[in-house]
């Protein structure tokens, strides 16, 4: 029932930004705990921030300061602003959500049940 569906991903050059969102079916509970992955070929998937219900935020150390996760007052909409990008941020970009975790153990997970089918960004030098 829990559908993800991500976009604004695109091609930019080194120094550009992209504003990807993700959008949550009709089913997805505000509380969730929601999150953004990517994986580039090759690599382990890796997590780059946790928001929970709560409003409070978690960031990769290879985004922080440059990548801001963020959602809408409903909490259907996920955001992640990049800014700054760099050719290694090039990756699939995933969103994905968990039920009946909050706080401090949202901003601790990597285990997610809902994923969406990912949006491709690329950077280039």
């Amino acid at each position: 029932q829990v559908q993800l569906v991500e976009s604004g991903g695109g091609s930019v050059q080194a120094g550009g930004f992209l504003r990807l969102s993700c959008a949550a079916s009709e089913y997805t509970p505000m509380r969730f705990c929601m999150a953004w992955f990517r994986q580039a070929p090759g690599k382990e998937r890796e997590g780059v921030a946790n928001i929970a219900s709560d409003g409070s935020t978690k960031h990769a150390d290879s985004v922080k300061g440059r990548f801001t996760i963020s959602q809408a007052n409903d909490k259907r909409t996920l955001y992640l602003q990049m800014n700054s990008l760099k050719p290694e941020d090039s990756a699939m970009y995933y969103c994905a959500a968990e039920p009946w975790v909050y706080g401090s153990s949202c901003l601790r997970r990597t285990s997610f049940t809902y994923w969406g089918r990912g949006t491709q960004v690329t950077v280039s030098s």
